[in-house]
């Protein structure tokens, strides 16, 4: 009898030992668009290049643009614009900023690049995107020359 309570003496304590409470699981934090994050884009204005630039973003919804590898014979910004951002519900963004572009195989035209998207992992935002100009278009429902495309734009790590 004595050898059984000791036995069950002995199980109990090492069941006990084994079940420790467990800490509360901590909540993933949002991820963030603070940071520096290198842009590809394509615009559907039938040149097949592809676009890149640097969206610097700060906090508060401060930023900026730096356009770089631009397409054959386009020359690279070399001061950055001025950008805005915002976070909106379900890991969605908008980012926006005023840039030179070339439209087509011809002409460059300055206009408010946007985009908006959504966060695919904590360093990764995939979305769609307008080129709006200040050329007067009138078979533009806008009446301003538009384009419109695809981006995906990945953080750039330290």
């Amino acid at each position: 009898m004595k050898v059984l309570f000791g036995v069950i003496l002995i199980a109990l304590s090492i069941s006990v030992d084994r079940v420790q409470p467990q800490a509360p699981a901590q909540p993933v934090p949002p991820p963030s668009v603070v940071g520096k994050w290198q842009v590809k884009f394509h615009l559907s204005d039938g040149v097949e290049a592809e676009n890149n630039l640097i969206f610097d973003s700060q906090p508060n919804g401060l930023g900026s643009f730096l356009l770089v590898n631009a397409r054959t014979g386009e020359k690279s910004e070399t001061v950055a614009q001025p950008a805005v951002w915002v976070e909106t519900t379900n890991q969605r963004v908008s980012f926006s900023g005023h840039l030179e572009l070339q439209l087509g195989t011809c002409c460059r035209e300055v206009g408010t690049l946007i985009f908006k998207g959504e966060f695919a992992s904590n360093n990764s935002i995939t979305g769609k995107l307008i080129f709006v100009t200040s050329v007067e278009e009138e078979e533009s429902p806008y009446k301003f020359r538009s384009e419109v495309g695809a981006f995906t734009a990945t953080r750039v790590l330290k």
